[in-house]
């Protein structure tokens, strides 16, 4: 392993991979170090940085790159900018037998996100389910980070999240939900868990920024322009379709509309339409999302075993499937485990612009620079 500073001296591409040209690869420990480290230098106390580390490293880990470490430079802007709390007082309230709520005090969405998920995990091991509404949050990354804190503890977990207006109405002309993802992970005996984690959108709004670092073209029937065409320029984009596109786009803007009412109506939050954008508004302006998480124990509901055996009967049952030629039939998540159990062997891939954008953070904050394998 050589040691490399992370700086626009780095190599200008080494490789093409998925959305990005590789720059460097570096080892998990070692980015989860740095994260840990430039956030407590922008402000956050130890557990907001430790848990965004493990959120956002996580997800750069399982290939979903556009909610990964690329979001550590926005989250050190809404920390010295003051939209969010670096050192929270977050506050439980539990307002029934499985149903609790929490106060995110402004914090980084991540760190709420963990901790909600931790309070439905413990309503759901007395009352078999535990629902937590969160207020007064921020942005929490990808949502399969807390859907999966639930799976790898052994519960059933699912986590929603409401977003400013950045996706238009199936048939309107101006943007109107969030991009409003949902997340839905289930523990399986001796394998990595069941996953789904997925944007309401044809796309997350995330991804559009990545290609325009990268001046990469988007993939058709995501995204129009000012004037409503579909356009593949990332340049141009102005708003996100929703997930089905123009031609079947109900169905996501339904789904939308499903986690605004979960995540903003039951939380008492602004919904889409009303609040702060993430990226064009104040840094100083608390965003005030609502989120939703659910825990759900499978034991109160079927014994372990005959759970877990359902499980193997239905991943086999869908795996064993004919596949089109050259491909195979895989169960949600299975393209996350392969990239991630790959990127854990030969380190997780930077594109050009992250290289250079954590070189000029560890110069800024005296952080020990990452090493490329």
């Amino acid at each position: 392993m050589s040691e490399a500073r992370v700086s626009s001296a780095a190599p200008a591409t080494a490789a093409n991979e998925g959305d990005g040209y590789v720059a460097a690869r570096v080892e998990t420990g070692d980015l989860s170090r740095f994260v840990v480290a430039v956030l407590q230098a922008a402000g956050a106390d130890a557990p907001s940085a430790e848990n965004t580390a493990r959120a956002l490293v996580g997800a750069s880990l399982r290939g979903v790159d556009s909610h990964g470490v690329r979001l550590l430079p926005h989250y050190v802007k809404v920390l010295e900018g003051g939209r969010v709390k670096g050192r929270p007082a977050m506050r439980f309230e539990k307002r029934a037998a499985a149903v609790g709520r929490l106060d995110a005090d402004h914090a980084l969405g991540t760190a709420a996100g963990y901790r909600a998920m931790e309070e439905a995990i413990v309503l759901a091991e007395e009352a078999g389910v535990g629902a937590v509404s969160v207020f007064n949050s921020s942005h929490f990354g990808a949502a399969g980070a807390y859907s999966l804190a639930a799976a790898e503890a052994g519960y059933i977990g699912m986590a929603f999240c409401n977003a400013n207006d950045a996706v238009l109405p199936h048939s309107g002309r101006e943007a109107f939900h969030g991009t409003n993802p949902i997340s839905f992970a289930v523990p399986v005996d001796g394998e990595r868990p069941y996953l789904i984690d997925m944007a309401t959108s044809s796309i997350p709004y995330n991804r559009i920024l990545q290609y325009r670092a990268l001046d990469r073209e988007l993939p058709d029937d995501v995204v129009v322009d000012g004037a409503g065409r579909v356009t593949r320029d990332p340049q141009a984009a102005e708003s996100l379709l929703p997930l089905g596109g123009a031609g079947y786009g109900y169905k996501g803007a339904a789904l939308a509309g499903m986690v605004e009412i979960l995540s903003a109506v039951l939380s008492g939050m602004r919904l889409d339409h009303e609040m702060a954008d993430m990226f064009n508004s104040s840094w100083s302006e608390p965003r005030c999302l609502g989120q939703f998480f659910l825990a759900m124990k499978p034991s109160a509901f079927i014994d372990a075993a005959t759970f877990q055996a359902q499980m193997r009967r239905y991943l086999g049952a869908l795996r064993g499937q004919d596949a089109l030629p050259g491909t195979r039939v895989m169960a949600a998540g299975d393209r996350e485990w392969a990239v991630e159990r790959a990127r854990g062997a030969d380190g997780v891939p930077l594109d050009t612009h992250n290289w250079q954008v954590f070189g000029e953070l560890s110069t800024r904050f005296a952080v020990p620079p990452l090493s490329a394998l």
